[in-house]
């Protein structure tokens, strides 16, 4: 197995090389074993497909969960793994800092903090604070001893509150504080992508679900170096488990079973 190191150093590799990659998002150790086998090249994990992997809808998930979570999927295979931290549990900075040590222990060679709060009320922190807990996270991940790669989010987009402006205006401050990777999930359109990667300097994240139909060729071409799926394939996988539901309640058939993996394949992918 490679050493934490190794697998950091890897990361940073993707992200500075040409063109843009995929990260795609494993929801548990089953998925991430797979994902490794089809030949990816770093994985993240997605705070939804955990989540609903529990029962339980994004965000209800405690800290706790989440870490034991990063660290059973960077235990399942030799590649490098980024956590989607949510807002580090904590709206006070330090207290979100100590999150990104946190993750690292557990194994990850990066992670996220994002600037929404989970408050209905005021679901997007104040922009000075929004600002404060990345350079508290930065300041955290400075104090590794390999290149934890730190992602900073502007969540405006996702949360309704479709304002653009203010979204560039916060990936610019997450950048001067020292985020290493600028992330605005819901970016709809390659225009919106170009947008935001002209304005700043460290690499972008794009999330696809939003932008059905793009290719990993024309992110690139709009300037995107890390291209995400958030819990798109967990979301699929429980599309598939309701349609044979239904069809098992409502028609007492099993046709379903006609499209399944081979015991064979599983058995090539997962190494037996």
């Amino acid at each position: 197995m490679a050493t934490q190191a190794e697998k950091a150093a890897r990361f940073r590799a993707l992200h500075a090389r040409d063109g843009a990659f995929i990260i795609p998002n494993p929801w548990d150790a089953g998925s991430a074993r797979l994902l490794a086998a089809l030949g990816f090249e770093a994985l993240a994990t997605t705070s939804a497909g955990f989540a609903h992997s529990l029962g339980r809808l994004d965000g209800m998930v405690t800290l706790q969960e989440k870490i034991a979570h990063c660290k059973a999927l960077c235990a399942a295979t030799d590649l490098p793994v980024s956590a989607d931290l949510e807002n580090c549990f904590a709206h006070d900075p330090k207290k979100a800092a100590e999150t990104i040590l946190l993750a690292a222990e557990a194994g990850v060679v990066g992670g996220s903090i994002e600037d929404y709060s989970g408050d209905a009320s005021k679901p997007i922190y104040d922009f000075a604070l929004a600002v404060e807990r990345v350079q508290a996270a930065v300041e955290a991940a400075r104090s590794l001893d390999f290149p934890f790669t730190l992602t900073a989010r502007a969540e405006n987009l996702l949360r309704g509150r479709p304002d653009l402006d203010d979204t560039i205006r916060r990936l610019q401050a997450f950048e001067a504080a020292g985020a290493d990777v600028l992330y605005a999930p819901a970016l709809k359109t390659l225009e919106e992508v170009r947008m935001v990667t002209s304005a700043v300097g460290k690499p972008v994240n794009v999330l696809v679900p939003p932008l059905p139909g793009i290719t990993l060729a024309q992110l690139a071409q709009a300037g995107a170096k890390r291209v995400s799926i958030g819990g798109a394939l967990a979301r699929a996988v429980i599309a598939t488990l309701l349609r044979a539901g239904l069809e098992m309640r409502d028609q007492g058939s099993f046709a379903w079973t006609s499209e399944l993996t081979s015991g064979a394949e599983m058995k090539r992918l997962l190494g037996g």
